[in-house]
């Protein structure tokens, strides 16, 4: 996974909360080793997520998932509701099949890192979710949902009506797959593909491709294991 440095002069912001003193060390010293890059502030539990974020504005925040007092879901649902620009939220766990990182994209996280993964790509994440490419390693997340994606109600009841082009776009977003990747196997234009995961996100009511991914595996949309279309649909 590779990402090339931000191309804005101003720094990417980051926030890290994380109740291990070492693991908050590490990656503020990874972090602020990179000039597009700088930790702004850090928390030891997400009971000071709100107030911190307040405080300095960070583009990212870097959420420990499983802490004492208040765990990285409810400080995920703090910050985005009760913010008017939140940041944007990538979850840091030890395992990735866990309900607790599923219940924190579900919350609005906008994708996770393992605490074991390796520096740079601690550091292209970073990069990527800043930038908006927020469906960070797609197969674990589609993992994730066929084991806590229980739907209910049948997906037209749960879900926005998609139009047929627009269902097969969020298929392979689930797939993980980019605009281009996308317009070649629906051979569209990238910018008509830009246009159909715009629609999507306003019709799903969400701001990134991670949020309307889970939103189509929780509406059984999309179900565990199902291929999307090679071709067809207007």
């Amino acid at each position: 996974m590779t990402a090339p440095p931000h191309p804005d002069p101003t720094p990417i912001t980051v926030a890290l909360i994380d109740d291990e003193t070492l693991v908050r060390a590490g990656l503020r010293a990874l972090i602020d080793a990179e000039a597009d890059l700088r930790v702004v502030a850090e928390a030891e539990d997400g009971t000071g997520a709100l107030d911190l974020a307040r405080r300095t504005r960070p583009d990212i925040v870097l959420m420990d998932v499983r802490m004492p007092r208040m765990d990285g879901i409810q400080a995920t649902t703090a910050l985005l509701s009760a913010l008017d620009t939140p940041p944007k939220i990538i979850v840091v766990t030890t395992f990735e099949n866990d309900d607790y990182v599923y219940g924190a994209l579900r919350a609005g996280a906008s994708g996770f890192l393992l605490k074991r993964a390796r520096p740079e790509d601690i550091l292209t994440a970073v990069r990527l979710v800043a930038r908006g490419d927020s469906l960070l390693f797609p197969a674990a997340i589609r993992s994730l949902a066929a084991t806590h994606a229980h739907p209910a109600t049948p997906a037209s009841a749960q879900i926005p009506t998609l139009t047929d082009r627009e269902a097969d776009t969020l298929r392979l977003m689930a797939r993980g797959l980019s605009n281009a990747e996308i317009a070649a196997e629906l051979y569209l234009g990238v910018q008509t593909v830009k246009t159909h995961v715009s629609n999507i996100l306003a019709k799903l009511g969400v701001r990134d491709r991670t949020q309307a991914v889970i939103a189509a595996y929780d509406s059984g949309l999309i179900r565990p294991g199902a291929h999307p279309p090679q071709d067809g649909g207007t």
